[in-house]
């Protein structure tokens, strides 16, 4: 736990996990109220998307202002941006209004200062703590985030449906409107522990704003083997192995465990991923960074196809445990190369596209497996993506050396890799 030893370090993961757990549980109420006022599954696909469109705007902004401007004071302008969102939601859920265009606004904000807080969050944390101890920060947001992501909905839930009137005398705050006053008390704590840090990263980037200096992560990444083939890896691995999105189907055609075991079947990747991130958190890897990766990556392609076959309940939990175990290791792995591996004037411009690539994977890679499997069947759909995992390991490995040969995750190690001109 050499990270927590950092003031800054404890304040700022205090402060995350209050944010995610707030965000996590205000989804659910979000997607509930939405579904309430039109009984339509398209508008629930609509909150995520108003959220993700701001991506796609703003990206390239969000990494330069991330490089030049201080980034903690980023942190909480976006922080504060989102308390004034998540107090229009309240005050939408309160007056009962019906219109789910005024909710979408509000997602499209909320999507915005996400959008702006990413590249800063990202590029703070070298900050916070001393490089030696910089790998054991990874792993413990890591770990903050996937237990934040395990406990947020499932609060949201609770405070959604459980019936509170003795506590609560406003009846117009029931269901959605409970939840978004927890959210509004977690982003007040997080504003006042972000606002509290001493850490002040001053401005990285002194060049104005022009297209060059916005596309400057991109070039960057162009020019870096080992930072491209990294963000890469991860795009095209998730792309074709992810097998979550297809839950749903198992549970119910295959598996015939009903909604208990979809449940199950969602939280065991999550449980793999705290689990493994526990256990390196105490006992880190030094060496071998490159080869580590590589491996994770063909596991989970190979706990893909387990899951993919299986019939049974509990060897399905173990292969999607197994999977998220691994990819959490991947998940440090490519956040310390990203971090370490970039100079620190570039890195908001450089977290910035590796969202990116981080969001593609993610809602592509959901439309790739219902596609296919709306082609070839759930079974296939997902056996076929956990080879494909593994090839993108195989190939992956031959066409990025630097990146099978990174050892050491120092920054003094991995620079020492020749970007191209």
């Amino acid at each position: 736990m050499e990270a927590f030893a950092s003031r800054d370090f404890r304040r700022f993961q205090l402060a995350r996990v209050a944010a995610v757990l707030g965000y996590a549980a205000q989804s659910v109420a979000v997607a509930w109220q939405v579904y309430a006022i039109t009984h339509r599954a398209i508008d629930l696909g609509y909150t995520g998307l108003v959220q993700f469109i701001p991506g796609l705007i703003f990206l390239l902004p969000a990494g330069h202002v991330a490089d030049r401007f201080d980034r903690r004071q980023i942190i909480l302008c976006c922080y504060a941006m989102q308390t004034v969102c998540t107090t229009a939601l309240l005050l939408l859920a309160r007056e009962g209004v019906r219109d789910v265009y005024s909710i979408y606004a509000v997602l499209f904000f909320l999507g915005t200062s996400r959008t702006f807080a990413g590249p800063a969050t990202t590029a703070l944390i070298p900050h916070l703590v001393p490089e030696e101890h910089f790998v054991n920060a990874v792993t413990w947001g890591a770990t903050i985030f996937q237990f934040a992501t395990i406990i947020g909905p499932a609060l949201g839930g609770v405070l959604y449906s459980v019936p509170i009137t003795q506590f609560v005398t406003d009846s117009k705050l029931q269901g959605a409107g409970i939840v978004y006053v927890f959210t509004l008390a977690t982003m007040g704590w997080s504003l006042v522990l972000v606002g509290s840090m001493h850490v002040r990263s001053g401005r990285m980037e002194h060049r104005a704003m022009s297209l060059k200096v916005v596309l400057a992560g991109f070039q960057y990444m162009g020019r870096s083997p080992l930072l491209l083939g990294a963000a890469s890896l991860d795009l095209f691995a998730v792309l074709l192995g992810g097998a979550v999105a297809l839950t749903p189907i198992f549970a119910n055609d295959i598996l015939h465990t009903g909604p208990r075991g979809l449940g199950m079947l969602r939280a065991a990747p999550a449980a793999g991923a705290v689990a493994m991130s526990l256990l390196l958190a105490r006992y880190p890897f030094r060496r071998h960074a490159g080869v580590r990766l590589f491996i994770c990556v063909a596991i989970f392609g190979a706990a893909t196809i387990v899951f993919g076959y299986s019939s049974s309940l509990t060897l399905s939990l173990v292969a999607l445990f197994i999977a998220g175990a691994v990819d959490a290791i991947s998940v440090i792995i490519r956040g310390s190369l990203l971090q370490l591996g970039t100079p620190p004037e570039m890195r908001g411009r450089v977290s910035a596209v590796n969202s990116l690539f981080i969001g593609a994977s993610n809602e592509l890679g959901e439309f790739e497996s219902g596609l296919t499997a709306q082609w070839w069947g759930a079974v296939r759909a997902t056996v076929y993506g956990g080879i494909g995992a593994m090839a993108v390991a195989g190939l992956w490995s031959v066409a990025f050396p630097s990146l099978r040969r990174a050892d050491e995750l120092t920054a003094e190690a991995l620079r020492q890799e020749p970007v191209k001109e």
